[in-house]
């Protein structure tokens, strides 16, 4: 989950992203504040990936808070003004937005940074992700006091199901009393991808693409991707897809 923070001096500003970022499956509201100087503090404890920042603001511009700001962290920029841009650019931003702030072209700004923080965990984590032979979780199952072994190697696709998520693997299907977040955090990326908000699958058992639905290997199984993973989908797949 990569996680957000909102530095803006108008409360509705801030609701509006707010309520954008509660939309996107893959973003978090870590804080929001009108208050750029509590935001430095905040950002530079090192627990903000992605912050979304007025440019406009009385005791110090989003512009000069960039400046202060000492650790590597993605900004995108809210305003009213378009003019600011250009000396966004200049500083390295990732996107900006116009406000009023509509919810597809935040979405646009939302999947940009997942791929540049995809790419970066990817090469900080490299070295894990590209070896998973061996590599195993263990589960509570709904049995009390269970937990059961299970291969990475071995996992087909994962679906969420309310309270528990069902783990897909060599035809079996474990119950297990986790969360979607749960189990995504803990899955390597390069191998596996989240294509809808109740599934994950295994890169390898991907067959088919066929519109919006994903076969998945000699299972037959049909997974429907949804329109939130689309992009980011596609992006990881484009490498593969021979025109």
């Amino acid at each position: 989950m990569i996680q957000c923070f909102i530095v803006d001096d108008e409360q509705h500003a801030i609701d509006v992203i707010a309520n954008h970022i509660k939309e996107v499956q893959f973003l978090q509201l870590a804080g929001a504040t009108t208050n750029p100087i509590e935001a430095i503090q905040r950002i530079n404890e090192g627990k903000i990936d992605l912050v979304f920042l007025d440019v406009q603001m009385p005791k110090l511009s989003g512009l000069e808070l960039i400046t202060a700001i000492q650790r590597p962290v993605q900004f995108v920029l809210v305003t009213a003004y378009s003019e600011f841009a250009t000396a966004g650019f200049d500083l390295d931003v990732l996107d900006y937005l116009l406000k009023p702030v509509p919810f597809p072209r935040f979405l646009k700004a939302a999947h940009r940074a997942f791929n540049n923080f995809s790419s970066r965990e990817a090469y900080t984590h490299v070295q894990e992700e590209d070896n998973m032979q061996g590599d195993y979780i263990f589960v509570k199952v709904e049995v009390k006091g269970k937990m059961l072994k299970i291969n990475l190697t071995d996992i087909d696709y994962v679906e969420g199901m309310k309270n528990y998520i069902a783990i897909h693997h060599n035809g079996i299907k474990t119950m297990a009393l986790l969360s979607m977040k749960d189990i995504e955090e803990r899955l390597p990326r390069k191998h596996f991808i989240r294509v809808h908000k109740s599934f994950i699958v295994a890169v390898k058992q991907i067959s088919m693409i066929e519109g919006n639905t994903i076969k998945l290997g000699a299972l037959k199984t049909e997974i429907p991707i949804g329109d939130t993973y689309k992009p980011v989908f596609f992006e990881l797949m484009k490498k593969k897809i021979m025109e």
